[in-house]
């Protein structure tokens, strides 16, 4: 069984910075695009930031300057690095990652999502 596991979050300042972290485990060949969303409170999950390999990543206009995607593959962890937060910065985040159980057999799995508040 493949998991997902986010974690890292929790309540900053504006101006502060907090990392995330996905975690995947479990029975896997490889792991393949792990996407970052994020979602607030009555609004729909957005895109945030993928990475397709450790070199391959990409952040989506809104927090390009403020927000890093990377990866590690042999410990198969994502991390979102995100420098000065803001208030509409609050949402649930999620990670969701193409997980192969072989060549050419993928899967979509997400992760229960970690809230991240930013305090004024």
């Amino acid at each position: 069984q493949v998991q997902l596991v986010e974690s890292g979050g929790g309540l900053v300042r504006a101006g502060e910075s907090q990392t995330l972290s996905c975690v995947v485990s479990g029975n896997f060949f490889k792991v393949g695009a792990v996407d970052w969303y994020r979602q607030a409170p009555g609004k729909q999950r957005n895109l945030v930031a993928t990475t397709q390999t450790a070199t391959i990543t990409r952040v989506v206009d809104s927090v390009k300057g403020r927000f890093t995607v990377s990866r590690d593959d042999v410990q198969n962890v994502v991390f979102l690095m995100m420098n000065s937060l803001n208030p509409e910065d609050s949402a649930a985040y999620y990670c969701r990652g193409l997980i192969f159980k072989a060549p050419g057999d993928s899967a979509v799995y997400w992760g229960q999502g970690t809230w991240v508040n930013v305090s004024s």
